[in-house]
């Protein structure tokens, strides 16, 4: 009679169903508890008057992290989603009548660059080869580390390239040493937006996120976002993993220092190993006894987190015009918006907005002659967060939206929802109502996070965008590879497989 060691994970986003993958295929049978009664977390989705909203992520960078999982077994991203590149990959709105479309072609922005900057396409090429190694060594090699000690980093040529990789100079003066013109400083500094901190803060290592935007493009998955959760949820069960909905766990038991199981609905499920792929300050604080905790609340508090969105879901009865698929509006001051997130966090009093429009580019996610409208503003965490702040916000925005695209968008909206803090800690017990994780600083950069393994308790791990390697899907995905093979090469040997 065959038995397996028995896996459970916690959550079933993205890094819950890549933990789970990973583990199905070393030979754990995995079951995945999810509180929510569907899955992909903050990748969620949801449908009304025939329109499909993603609800979380919508930009898909970095194609080849999202190739190289499903190829670990065997897969392609193409046996389950349909992939388009845009072009162009996005705008800038940087006043009513002042605009950039961001184009696809690494020469054609170059020449777009060399329009505002004289030496600037040249300057681009450079920045865009140093960008480009940071991204090989980073994304190759660093991110699928988990982390545990610096003894991981003991490598020649990471050694060997520390001073190459700019982990001590900030983005914000790695920038500006090759170029002064506002517009190009402002689109170079906008991935960093993922990344949860103001370019003053954030190590010029992550110029590999440029890499990611120029040199490797923004891509679609026809469908939405959530055809990713999708495909990953059809890999994950054809490896055997079974995933249970509305399932909420209410405790992590432990005994002599090693997780015997959870219990969840009332009832208790044994468990060789735990994978905590929820919010971690969540599973940590409130399903851990405090003796098995690693971290107590003063070490939370501490932590820089990435900010959390104040988001609008919009149905529009007619097409609109002047809009991309994405559309970033940076018609007011950057670092006043900044401020407001991370030095005196306040609800912004003339923010940055992104705008996305998926029915550009996709006619399935709204109704013939429609559009499908996600807004996003980025908002500090711990923010009060109440119906008549949201209603302002939005009088705000649509505001400016209507002025600066030239149109009248109120009277056509037949679909409102809005989504926020008190959302974001309801379904996904999220810390403080973030919704990206923690700030990538360099204090807060590989070991420097919350440990991917427990210290307390042997065989409990954790996984997501609050420990290694950081905010964003492909990071998240990589959390879950990374929890899942130490998980499989601590435990394995543990725990045998009888034939």
């Amino acid at each position: 009679m065959n038995s397996s060691p028995e896996a459970v994970v916690i959550g079933s986003g993205f890094s819950g169903l890549a933990s789970a993958c990973t583990l199905a295929a070393k030979g754990f049978a995995v079951t995945i508890l999810e509180k929510n009664s569907s899955g992909g977390g903050r990748a969620r989705k949801f449908e009304q008057d025939g329109f499909v909203f993603d609800m979380g992520p919508s930009w898909y960078w970095m194609p080849d992290v999202f190739e190289s999982f499903f190829n670990r077994f065997g897969k392609s991203v193409r046996d389950y989603y349909e992939l388009v590149r845009l072009d162009p990959s996005y705008r800038i709105f940087f006043a009513e009548n002042k605009r950039f479309d961001v184009p696809a072609s690494v020469q054609q922005l170059g020449e777009a660059f060399e329009a505002m900057e004289t030496g600037s396409a040249k300057k681009l090429r450079l920045f865009l080869e140093e960008a480009r190694y940071k991204y090989e060594i980073g994304i190759n090699s660093l991110v699928y580390k988990p982390g545990l000690s610096l003894r991981e980093f003991a490598d020649r040529k990471l050694i060997g390239g520390i001073f190459r990789l700019d982990v001590f100079r900030s983005m914000h003066a790695h920038i500006r040493s090759y170029f002064s013109h506002p517009q190009i400083v402002q689109m170079l500094e906008f991935p960093v937006l993922f990344l949860g901190e103001t370019p003053k803060n954030t190590p010029a290592l992550y110029s590999l996120m440029n890499y990611a935007d120029i040199a490797l493009g923004t891509w679609y998955p026809q469908g939405g976002m959530y055809k990713i959760v999708d495909g990953m949820r059809q890999l994950a069960e054809s490896l055997g993993v079974k995933i249970e909905y509305g399932a909420q766990v209410e405790k992590i038991d432990v005994q002599n220092g090693r997780a015997t199981g959870v219990r969840c609905n009332g009832g208790f499920r044994e468990a060789d190993i735990v994978i905590g792929a929820a919010d971690y300050h969540h599973v940590e604080q409130n399903l851990l006894d405090p003796e098995w905790r690693r971290y107590d609340e003063s070490y939370w508090q501490s932590r820089r987190l990435a900010p959390s969105s104040l988001i609008f879901y919009l149905g529009i009865n007619k097409r609109l015009k002047n809009l991309l698929h994405h559309n970033l509006f940076f018609d007011e001051s950057f670092d006043a918006h900044a401020a407001e997130i991370y030095d005196r966090p306040a609800w912004p009093e003339r923010p940055l907005f992104y705008v996305c429009c998926p029915s550009v580019t996709d006619a399935s996610v709204a109704p013939a002659g429609c559009e499908n409208l996600f807004v996003l503003i980025p908002v500090a965490t711990g923010l009060e967060d109440e119906d008549a702040t949201r209603e302002k916000y939005f009088e705000l925005i649509i505001r400016r939206l209507e002025r600066i695209t030239g149109q009248e968008i109120r009277e056509h909206i037949v679909y409102k929802k809005s989504y926020a803090h008190r959302d974001f800690i309801s379904d996904y017990n999220a810390y403080k109502g973030n919704a990206y994780g923690l700030a990538n600083t360099l204090k807060q950069t590989a070991m420097f996070k919350p440990s991917l393994k427990s210290k307390k308790v042997s065989n409990l791990y954790y996984a997501g965008q609050l420990t290694v390697p950081g905010p964003g899907v492909p990071p998240s995905i990589i959390s879950g590879i990374v929890a899942g093979e130490l998980a499989a090469k601590e435990n394995l040997q543990k725990s045998s497989v009888t034939t």
